[in-house]
């Protein structure tokens, strides 16, 4: 049972990732590849600001990190011309010395002992760590949801929408592009790198390969997501990447918990459920294709 409410939690907290790599990829139609680097900068940031006494305000840090990072991935984008897959890659490069750096040069920092967030609202309610963790997540993704979906209403969450559907339109109707993009993008590895310090809090340690491979689980969740929900709107898009978080980290628990494979192959099954999960739409495709040519031959 402690396997599936840890997965909860943590589908929870990943699914802030999620809903910024679904601006990224979904809403700005930009492959942004930041996601890794500005995660753990997100993650060092809040885990110094931690270890200093000041978990609440590592959190607000790790969100204006994240901004930064997003912002030089649109300046590499939209005033020196930088293809976006390259710009992305040149920033993650980048922010792995800097994260380095905000660890004071280690590759590991351990919060054991440190008043986290999750400790401070646990010695302030009176509950068990459990509860608290599994609160603070439900809390943490569902003040994303509800503040991204009411951005995206307004007229500067349109702009970024529109940017998305069709760059040129937008352009010529006299709307900033690339200021909209420094926002999209800011907002976007904001939330990445939220992610990224509650993660640090919520574990009780950072470490700077923890962003590995975490672009590839963001979007794999974003993707199963929509199979549950489909693809309806920007407000159904940020419900179901968190769906989708949520579902990814149980199967994750199911495998790990299962005495049919070893440990040592987590990784591997990691990569074959995402690789599932991306080829969903082809498979769709496929029996769609099917379908149409079965409806021929009985014509």
């Amino acid at each position: 049972m402690t396997l599936w409410i840890g997965s909860l939690q943590l589908g929870l907290l990943y699914g802030i990732m999620a809903i910024g790599i679904y601006i990224s990829f979904r809403i700005l139609n930009i492959p942004d590849l930041t996601a890794e680097g500005s995660f753990t900068f997100g993650l060092a940031v809040s885990a110094i600001f931690t270890v200093n006494g000041h978990p609440f305000l590592g959190l607000i840090m790790a969100i204006i990190a994240g901004i930064i990072a997003g912002n030089v991935t649109a300046f590499l984008q939209t005033k020196l011309f930088i293809h976006p897959v390259l710009a992305g890659i040149l920033t993650m490069s980048g922010l792995y010395s800097i994260n380095l750096w905000v660890m004071g040069g280690s590759s590991n920092l351990s919060l054991i002992g440190q008043d986290t967030v999750f400790k401070y609202v646990q010695n302030l309610s009176g509950l068990d760590a459990n509860s608290v963790k599994t609160i603070l997540a439900i809390i943490s993704a569902l003040i994303c949801v509800i503040i991204l979906i009411l951005f995206f209403k307004t007229q500067l969450g349109m702009c970024i929408r529109a940017v998305g559907d069709n760059e040129a339109m937008v352009s010529a109707s006299s709307i900033n592009v690339d200021r909209t993009k420094f926002i999209g993008f800011g907002i976007s590895n904001a939330l990445i790198a939220l992610s990224g310090g509650l993660i640090a809090q919520y574990q009780g340690y950072a470490d700077i390969n923890s962003g590995m491979g975490i672009l590839v689980v963001g979007l794999a969740s974003v993707i199963i997501g929509e199979v549950f929900l489909g693809k309806r709107g920007v407000a159904v898009g940020v419900c179901s990447a968190v769906l989708g978080s949520v579902v990814y980290r149980f199967i994750i628990a199911w495998a790990t918990r299962s005495n049919f494979f070893p440990a040592y192959m987590l990784k591997l099954i990691s990569a074959i459920i995402v690789a599932l999960a991306l080829a969903i739409p082809a498979i769709k495709y496929y029996k769609e294709i099917r379908k149409i040519k079965g409806g021929d031959k009985n014509a």
